[in-house]
């Protein structure tokens, strides 16, 4: 047991040390903190999707969500090389978030007049440093109820049993019983949605794929998936909510 707390905590260490040596490359040039900013947002896409995907087994079929929710928290391959990136992308991209707003102000000390600022960009695209820290503030919450949660279970004594596998459906269904979490989540993701609405095809063009015959198709993808992710994820909590008295 000790051995794998030490293995967790010595992969985020290892690639915590990376993250600082990849953020002194990339921040000194404006190509390489926007190509930087995009990676990591597609990243972090794509476990949006897969993320959802194991919480919507959680609405219909409970086998489905342990068993996947044990796999995942079980599995070596995911714990002590997936978990770890994951980690540092999350961080790495609210680092380089952060860093591109502070260096775009100070080269922009004379903030743009109202009228021009509305004309030349959205309101979403002018205040992504917001709802990226409203996100950020959620992420704090999320890890608090579930991961937290979950090496404290695994890993300290008194935890539990790991060869449990019917409880993770049960913990997550315990955790929407609290009307403001709930509520908190519902915020949350609509503000994660709109970052997603800018964010989307902001990261696709960064990276240069910006042409008349696909960005159309990206644009679009980009607000079929700001809009579907979020209610995805909202329509679990709300459906673990509205469902307590059944389980």
């Amino acid at each position: 047991m000790t051995i794998l707390i030490f293995m967790n905590i010595s992969n985020f260490l290892t690639l915590y040390k990376i993250k600082n040596q990849l953020m002194a490359g990339l921040t000194s040039s404006t190509i390489g903190r926007k190509y930087a900013m995009a990676f990591s947002a597609l990243f972090l896409l794509v476990f949006l999707v897969m993320h959802l995907s194991v919480n919507m087994l959680s609405v219909f079929s409970k086998g489905a969500f342990d068993e996947a929710s044990y796999f995942m928290g079980y599995n070596p391959l995911v714990q002590f090389l997936m978990q770890p990136i994951l980690i540092f992308a999350v961080f790495f991209h609210f680092i380089m978030g952060f860093v591109l707003e502070i260096k775009n102000r100070k080269a922009r000390p004379v903030k743009y007049l109202v009228n021009g600022a509305n004309a030349n960009s959205t309101w979403m695209s002018r205040n992504m440093i917001y709802s990226g820290l409203v996100v950020l503030a959620f992420l704090v919450l999320h890890m608090y109820d579930f991961w937290a949660h979950e090496m404290s279970y695994k890993y300290f004594p008194g935890g539990g049993d790991s060869q449990d596998i019917e409880r993770f459906w049960i913990e997550l269904h315990e955790k929407f019983a609290d009307p403001i979490r709930v509520a908190a989540y519902v915020v949350a993701f609509v503000l994660l949605g709109l970052h997603l609405a800018h964010g989307f095809q902001s990261s696709f063009q960064s990276i240069g794929a910006r042409h008349p015959k696909y960005t159309p198709f990206i644009k679009a993808l980009g607000t079929w998936y700001s809009i579907l992710i979020p209610l995805g994820f909202v329509f679990v909590a709300v459906f673990h909510f509205v469902t307590q008295s059944h389980h």
